[in-house]
């Protein structure tokens, strides 16, 4: 068996019997991406990102740009870029100190559809993939340890109606948000870093 369990997740499915059907979802988990898995994640408009810090206290971030900002660069590697945010850096920094992430991608429109990739993550500034990406600041490489499917059975139906105006698209300044004009902020909000338009 790989290491896909621990001593937890098997108290747990002793706890409950379902180390058997475990042992059999077990053999779904791939460390290299599949076509299939390649047309989902690039066809995905967002993610969510699982990060720890040095001492594994969790984050968890969401993810977001048009269908394509992720790529599979690898046969276990995907990259994505990071865009102007808050200047936190929580989930980046966390990966900065604790290269382990767990991502999870899910379709909430259209056929349900999960797929989780958990990994080793590291952060470029000097990326060849910055000159192409429009918007990126940074690129983020996971290199996977466990790709493997998730029961989509308690995901909503929603409807998608676009992306976000603040998404990084060619030949397009993003607006800046209101929260970075507030009082509060606006002395310490920092400038816009130049990045590729396209």
């Amino acid at each position: 068996m790989s290491n896909l369990y621990h001593d937890g997740n098997r108290q747990l499915q002793d706890r409950f019997d379902s180390r058997r059907i475990s042992d059999r979802l077990e053999n779904l988990a791939r460390t290299a991406f599949t076509d299939d898995d390649k047309a989902f994640i690039e066809s995905a408009a967002y993610f969510f990102i699982a990060t720890a810090d040095a001492e594994g206290r969790p984050d968890c971030s969401f993810k977001g740009g048009m269908p394509g900002f992720v790529r599979v660069t690898g046969p276990s590697e995907l990259s994505f870029p990071d865009y102007d945010g808050n200047g936190m850096f929580k989930s980046l920094g966390n990966v900065v100190v604790n290269a382990n992430v767990g991502l999870l991608f899910i379709a909430m429109h259209g056929t349900p559809r999960r797929l989780r990739v958990n990994g080793s993550a590291r952060v470029h500034d000097d990326d060849p993939l910055l000159k192409e990406t429009v918007g990126a600041q940074l690129i983020v490489r996971l290199e996977a340890r466990a790709i493997f499917p998730n029961c989509p059975r308690y995901i909503p139906d929603m409807q998608m109606a676009g992306p976000s105006i603040y998404t990084p698209q060619p030949q397009c300044d993003p607006p800046e948000p209101a929260w970075k004009s507030f009082d509060i902020f606006k002395d310490a909000v920092p400038p816009r870093q130049p990045t590729w338009k396209g």
